[in-house]
C-alpha cells in the first residue's frame, strides 16, 4: 500500500519544558483508518493536531504524501484536510448547506458545483435535502454531527482528523456515526485519523490503532493483534480484562462458519434465466460474479419484479452496493454487523474480491443461542450431575461405615 503519512522522529515540547510527544516513528497508509488513543495527557490530540499544523513539531519531519508539511503554508494545508471536532464547529449563522460547502467555496468552486457537492453529503447521511436551507439550531445534536461528519468530506481531501467527535453523544447516537463514518471511509476511500478515549470506539473503527502514553507510542497494530498480544500492562490495562477474555474466547473466523455453494449468476444472463434459477434452488435472490468469481453484485425478487418489463439482462438491475466480509474476518465482528442490520445473508469473499461463500444471518442466530444458551445448558447438566452425586454420597458414606 501507499504510505501518506510518515512521522520522523517528531517530538513536540511546550513551554516550561513539558515534552507532549517524544520521539514519534510512524506511518499511515493511505486509505487507512487510524485511532489514537490513550489516557488524557497522553500525546494523542497534540500528535493528530501536528498533522494540519494547529501545532508545529519542536523537532522533526512531518510528511504527507512525501511532502514536508512545514515547507506548505499552514492555511492551505488545513485546506487539503478534512477535519471534524467534538463540538461540531457548525457556523449558527450560515445554513446546512453553506457549511456543508465552506471549504469548497475557499477554493472557489462554482456554484452549481457547490449545491450538487451539498445535496451529494446530505444524501449520503440520509436527511432530506430540504434540511439544506435550514440552519444548525434548527436540527438535533445528532443531525449535526452527521453535518459535520460530511463537511469534511465535502471538498474530497484525501486526508480527514477527527479529534474526538462523538465524545458528547448519547450511546444510541454515537454507535449510529460510528457505523455511518466508517462505512463512507471504506465507500470513499480517506484516510481517517481519529483520536478517541474509547477502546470500544477504536476496536470497531480501526485499520490500526495507535496506543500512547506520556507522549510514546506504546503499540501500533491491528485491533485483533492489540488484542491478542497487548504490548505491556499499560496496555492490557486500557483494552481491559473483559475483552481480553473475549478476545481469547472467540477467534473464529468467517471461513469456518460459512456456506461454501452460494448461488450465483453472471451479469448477461437474462431475467428469465435468473427466474428460472431462483425457482430450482427455491431462493429469492441471487449473488452476482463475473467470469472469474468475482463479486459484482445482487438481485433479489423484488428488482426483478419491478423492472422485468424494459431490463433485458441480471446486469441492468443488479444492485453494486452489496455488503460483504472477508472469509478471513473474525466472526465476531461480522455478527455485530449482519445481525444489526438485518441481512438475511452475506456473501463472503478472499482478498482478490472472488466469492467463496455466504454467511446467513439463520445460521449466525444459531450460533448466538449456542454462546448465551449452551453455557446455560452447560452449567444445568453439571447442577444435574452435582446433584446425583450429592444424593449418591450419603449411602455410599454409611456402606463403608457398615463395614
Amino acid at each position: 500500500m501507499d504510505i501518506l503519512i510518515e512521522f520522523k522522529h517528531v517530538t513536540k515540547i511546550f513551554k516550561g519544558g513539558k515534552v507532549a510527544v517524544d520521539d514519534v516513528n510512524i506511518s499511515f497508509n493511505k486509505g487507512e483508518f487510524i485511532c489514537f488513543i490513550g489516557t488524557s495527557g497522553s500525546g494523542k490530540t497534540t500528535t493528530m493536531r501536528m498533522l494540519n499544523r494547529m501545532l508545529d513539531p519542536t523537532k522533526g519531519q512531518i510528511l504527507i504524501d512525501g511532502q514536508d508539511i512545514q515547507k506548505k503554508d499552514p492555511v492551505q494545508l488545513r485546506r487539503e484536510i478534512g477535519y471534524v471536532i467534538q463540538n461540531i464547529g457548525l457556523m449558527p449563522h450560515m445554513t446546512i448547506r453553506e457549511n456543508i460547502v465552506l471549504v469548497p467555496k475557499l477554493l472557489k468552486w462554482p456554484e452549481e458545483e457547490r449545491n450538487r457537492i451539498a445535496e451529494k453529503m446530505i444524501d449520503l447521511v440520509e436527511l432530506p435535502r430540504e434540511m439544506l436551507d435550514r440552519y444548525p439550531s434548527q436540527l438535533s445534536g445528532g443531525q449535526q454531527q452527521r453535518i459535520g461528519v460530511v463537511r469534511a468530506l465535502a471538498a474530497d481531501q484525501d486526508l480527514i482528523l477527527m479529534d474526538e467527535p462523538f465524545g458528547a453523544l448519547d450511546p444510541i447516537t454515537r454507535e449510529s456515526l460510528q457505523e455511518l463514518i466508517k462505512e463512507l471511509q471504506e465507500k470513499m476511500g480517506k484516510t481517517v485519523v481519529f483520536v478517541t478515549h474509547d477502546m470500544d470506539e477504536a476496536l470497531n473503527l480501526a485499520n490500526r490503532i495507535l496506543i500512547m502514553d506520556e507522549g510514546k507510542p506504546i503499540q501500533f497494530d491491528t485491533p485483533d493483534n492489540i488484542l491478542r498480544h497487548p504490548a505491556n500492562k499499560f496496555v492490557e490495562n486500557l483494552i481491559g480484562e473483559e475483552r481480553l477474555i473475549q478476545a481469547r474466547q472467540n477467534e473464529t473466523q468467517v471461513k469456518h462458519v460459512m456456506l461454501t455453494s452460494p448461488i450465483s449468476i453472471t451479469p448477461e444472463k437474462s431475467i428469465s434465466e435468473g427466474i428460472s434459477l431462483m425457482r430450482q434452488k427455491r431462493v429469492d435472490s441471487l449473488i452476482v460474479v463475473d467470469g472469474q468469481g468475482n463479486l459484482k453484485g445482487i438481485v433479489d425478487l423484488e428488482d426483478i419484479n419491478v423492472h422485468r418489463k424494459y431490463a433485458t439482462s441480471i446486469g441492468d438491475i443488479m444492485n453494486t452496493n452489496v455488503f460483504y466480509v472477508e472469509k478471513e474476518s473474525l466472526l465476531r465482528d461480522t455478527l455485530q454487523k449482519v445481525l444489526k442490520r438485518g441481512f438475511k445473508y452475506v456473501p463472503v469473499v478472499d482478498d482478490h474480491q472472488k466469492l467463496v461463500g455466504i454467511i446467513t444471518r439463520s445460521s449466525l442466530v444459531d450460533i448466538v443461542y449456542d454462546a448465551v444458551w449452551g453455557d446455560e445448558q452447560q452449567e444445568e447438566a453439571e447442577e444435574g450431575d452435582n446433584k446425583e452425586l450429592q444424593e449418591a454420597t450419603p449411602t455410599s458414606s454409611k456402606s463403608q461405615e457398615g463395614v
